[in-house]
Order: C-alpha cells, then structure tokens, then sequence
C-alpha cells in the first residue's frame, strides 16, 4: 500500500489546520486518477469509520480502491520526498 511509506517514519510534522477548498483546476478529474500518500494510520481507520482522510497534496476522499492499480500523485510525491527522513527503526 503506497500509504504505508509515512506510517514507517519515526518523526513527525504536525501542520496547522487549513481551510479546504477543492482544487477545481483538474477539470477532467484528474485528481481522481492518482494514489495519493497519506498517514497510514489515518487511510486505515477511514477503510474502518469511513472518515475521509487528508493526502499530502490537500486532497480529503475517503479510501476505497487499490492504490496500487494508480500513479503516485505528483504533487504528494514532491511534498513527500521534501520532508526530513525520519529515524531508522532501532
């Protein structure tokens, strides 16, 4: 599961809440069309709650489908490979 790449950091960054406005500008939906990452924790209770959950990129859905059937969002994988690497498991 693409997901469980921020579940195995150690630290982290917690940010402020944010108002959310959809990013209309995909008019083809092709927010739709990626896997997006986001706190593996969070995508499991949301598969459980069906709370929708927040990707890096902004983009708040609820987890439904195989993410490993879609691209990795660009703009989650850029925020992703700009955080600090977390400790290495002891």
């Amino acid at each position: 599961m693409v997901a469980t790449k921020l579940g195995a950091m150690s630290s982290t960054k917690i940010l402020p809440e944010s108002e959310v406005t959809p990013n209309l500008s995909h008019g083809d939906g092709d927010h739709e069309r990626f896997s997006h990452y986001a706190d593996a924790n969070k995508i499991t209770e949301s598969y459980v709650t069906g709370v929708p959950v927040r990707a890096l990129c902004g983009k708040v859905w609820t987890p439904s489908r195989d993410p490993k059937k879609y691209p990795v969002c660009p703009e989650c994988k850029e925020i992703y490979d700009g955080l600090p690497p977390g400790e290495p498991d002891a």
